[in-house]
């Protein structure tokens, strides 16, 4: 939780707090800045409201976020008469208090990193699933472990309170173990997986680009990936309430607009590398480890999604996710996870 971000560079609950060092560590850094991080600090940012002519949509750098680039250059927005304007944060961590307090209409973001606003009353709604996590993280063990018996009073490398710790703890709890049951050793992604290939470590948690280097490397192999928790890591669209009323029409075209995006890049991988890859200054061939680990939502998963009943909907994971912010402190109260939602523009996105 990619950052839980910048899973590339997603940096927070869930995914790490130190600024990427390289375009390559920058492409992680997501959702793994840690939503300690998340005060949701509004002094530091302008007052100015986003103009009214447009959508002001904050993107960082997530491969399912960054996919937005491809709508844009491939004319999606144009096609769907949404006039949307994409505003890119180095950042991710500064996206979410952009859109919290109001300088954003929507923003990419994690769901696990909307628990915090929501939990304060924040009248935010996730509108689109842009991706799931689908082996872009994953605990890394040495070929001497076998299974999570194993894994017992070993340690275990990963970035505290970013997407890894959660990715980490789920893996335990669904193996009748927990974190007591192992030494976890608190490192950058970066660092942690350098600690695992040197042998100092037993184990480690990390992101790609680490997850594919250690598996050329031979000296590691996946014992469990995100791609083992379906729906807990979920890549969103969240937009003010405000802007849901004032804007719906370019929020219901960029919503259009993504699934045009989400063929194409199914339809046309290479091109759509080669267009994300310069956004984030890497190249399309470094880019492309991304894609087969990032599970884009089409518009039936979209729909199963935001359909509660559905066990991987976001109102279904919810109650795990905010168990484990609440239980590592990262935010304060309980979030209403249906309050969160508003499915309506997706389904008049599809005409229903």
């Amino acid at each position: 939780m990619h950052h839980l971000d910048h899973r590339l560079a997603r940096p927070s609950l869930l995914r790490g707090t130190q600024p990427p060092s390289s375009p390559l560590a920058s492409m992680l850094q997501r959702l793994r800045t840690g939503l300690a991080v998340l005060g949701l600090g509004t002094a530091l940012l302008a007052t100015s409201a986003p103009a009214l002519a447009e959508v002001k949509v904050g993107v960082s750098d997530w491969p399912g976020w960054v996919a937005w680039y491809v709508a844009e250059q491939k004319g999606f927005f144009k096609k769907h008469k949404a006039d949307v304007k994409l505003v890119w944060f180095a950042n991710y961590t500064d996206s979410i208090s952009a859109l919290s307090s109001g300088q954003l209409d929507a923003n990419s973001q994690t769901w696990s990193d909307t628990m915090g606003p929501l939990a304060k009353g924040l009248p935010l709604k996730a509108i689109l699933v842009n991706d799931n996590s689908a082996g872009n993280d994953a605990l890394m063990v040495s070929g001497k472990i076998k299974g999570f018996a194993e894994l017992k009073g070993k340690s275990i490398a990963l970035e505290e309170f970013s997407i890894s710790h959660f990715v980490l703890a789920t893996a335990l709890a669904r193996n009748g173990m927990s974190q007591k049951d192992v030494k976890v050793v608190n490192l950058s992604a970066g660092d942690a997986a350098a600690a695992f290939l040197s042998g100092r470590v037993d184990a480690a948690v990390v992101w790609n680009p680490w997850v594919a280097q250690i598996e050329k490397s031979g000296k590691g192999k996946a014992l469990f990936t995100s791609k083992d928790m379906p729906g807990l890591i979920p890549d969103l669209l969240v937009a003010q309430d405000k802007a849901i009323k004032a804007k719906r029409k370019d929020l219901v075209g960029m919503i259009r607009a993504w699934f045009d995006t989400e063929k194409f890049i199914r339809d046309n991988p290479d091109e759509a590398a080669k267009i994300m890859a310069k956004v984030v200054g890497m190249k399309p061939d470094e880019y492309k480890v991304f894609l087969p680990g990032t599970r884009f939502f089409d518009a039936a998963a979209n729909q199963a999604a935001l359909t509660p009943a559905d066990p991987k909907s976001l109102q279904a994971v919810a109650p795990t996710i905010s168990s484990f912010l609440l239980d590592k402190k990262l935010i304060d109260g309980k979030p209403d996870a249906a309050k969160g939602i508003d499915a309506s523009l997706l389904a008049e996105a599809l005409g229903k």
